[in-house]
């Protein structure tokens, strides 16, 4: 969460200010305020695809699950930030900032809200009502069309669709998959990375082709040196907006859970691969680019011709250039023993030993008892707040969410 919402402002903040300044120097103007604040939003979203294409689970998985969770949640982020940018009333920009994060804060906790609610009513039906059990086709029919009908929902509602289908996703995952046949499981996982592989690859050669498109090339008033000048100032602010939050907020979480066993802290080095692994730009950069600066794909404006290829060259560049060199640099940072020692130390402190069906507190238990109970669990808060909030959840999932929605009840090792 640190590195996916809290890095994707700071990142955005540094892009925008730097484009701001680094542009008219290039002889390139006409960009408006709008412009210039969804240019942060665009090339803040990192491409969670390419880079857990080089990240491999098995053989660095503490990176991977950093990486990963960081990407689900910038790229979510970012649609929702860039969201919001386009609410902005520019001639009422002063003294009316704080609206952008409070349209944020409305968009994501809306969206959000909306995924869950429609992840845990699909659980709900298919583990109560009788008229998808037996029919694998029925059963993955359910989930597919109700994920569908939480993104219509959203974009319905002017909210964000693609925040709102993945946590409608989590839902599922987390409730519903534990409700459906062994075959409906098997069916729904292929069925989905699938089609995640063809709309990923059909991404990619739209960007080819559209790469290829020479009157967007014409189209440009630039000279070749101005071009140049802007493609490696774009790449230079994504690299120094990544690395000002990466550090930071890794010295930070580390800080937050240094007298916590059962956190590993995030070395150096796993922060230097975190930082260049997610330089990588792609499908939602591409897509908030074309919804920003065309229309329905087609511009005849030189400016946004000029920012359309721009995109396409970054896109390109650091999916090429930043990808290739991820697994060489994880190889020479991260040595395959030394990972599997940081694997295996950090899979022992994160078992917790006491049992998640303890309740948070209970009125059969005399009050000292819930009172010191209450002070233990104040205790683990300030000292570990990420691993206490983390614990106390998974009580209540047992306690509570599992038994209504689905889903086997862990006792210690199983969640």
């Amino acid at each position: 969460m640190l590195f996916g919402v809290i890095g994707v402002f700071i990142s955005a903040s540094i892009i925008t200010c730097g484009s701001w300044w680094l542009f008219p120097k290039l002889n390139f103007h006409d960009l408006t305020v709008r412009d210039y604040l969804a240019l942060g939003t665009i090339f803040s979203s990192t491409d969670t695809v390419c880079t857990l294409q080089v990240l491999h689970q098995d053989d660095t998985p503490l990176l991977y699950s950093l990486v990963f969770g960081e990407g689900v949640v910038n790229d979510a982020t970012s649609v929702v930030l860039f969201n919001a940018v386009q609410k902005i009333d520019v001639s009422k920009l002063d003294g009316r900032t704080l609206h952008v994060i409070g349209d944020f804060l409305y968009l994501f906790s809306t969206s959000t809200a909306l995924g869950v609610i429609a992840g845990l009513i699909t659980a709900y039906i298919l583990k109560t009502l009788s008229f998808g059990r037996h029919s694998s086709v029925r059963e993955i029919s359910m989930m597919m069309i109700m994920a569908y009908l939480s993104y219509m929902l959203a974009e319905l509602f002017e909210l964000s669709g693609i925040l709102t289908v993945f946590f409608c996703g989590i839902s599922m995952s987390h409730y519903a998959w534990h409700n459906v046949t062994e075959i409906s499981r098997i069916t729904t996982r292929h069925v989905f990375a699938t089609m995640s592989f063809i709309a990923e690859t059909f991404i990619f050669l739209y960007v080819g082709m559209d790469a290829l498109d020479i009157a967007k090339w014409k189209m440009t008033k630039l000279g070749f040196g101005n071009l140049i000048g802007i493609y490696g100032g774009l790449i230079f602010l994504i690299l120094l907006g990544r690395a000002a939050f990466v550090f930071p907020l890794s010295a930070l979480a580390n800080y937050m859970n240094r007298r916590s066993e059962q956190t590993p802290s995030i070395t150096f080095k796993h922060q230097i691969i975190i930082w260049w692994a997610g330089l990588m730009r792609g499908a939602v950069s591409i897509a908030l680019a074309f919804k920003q600066f065309t229309y329905s794909g087609v511009t005849s404006d030189p400016i946004n011709a000029t920012m359309i290829t721009n995109t396409i060259i970054v896109v390109l560049f650091t999916t090429l250039v930043f990808g290739c060199l991820t697994k060489p640099l994880v190889r020479y940072l991260l040595p395959h023993h030394a990972t599997k020692v940081n694997t295996s130390h950090a899979e022992e402190t994160t078992i917790p030993a006491e049992d998640m069906n303890l309740p948070l507190l209970s009125f059969e238990e005399s009050a000292a008892t819930n009172l010191s109970r209450a002070k233990e669990s104040l205790s683990m808060l300030i000292e570990s707040p990420v691993y206490t909030i983390h614990y106390y959840w998974r009580k209540f999932d047992d306690a509570y969410m599992r038994p209504i929605f689905g889903g086997p009840r862990a006792n210690h090792l199983d969640c």
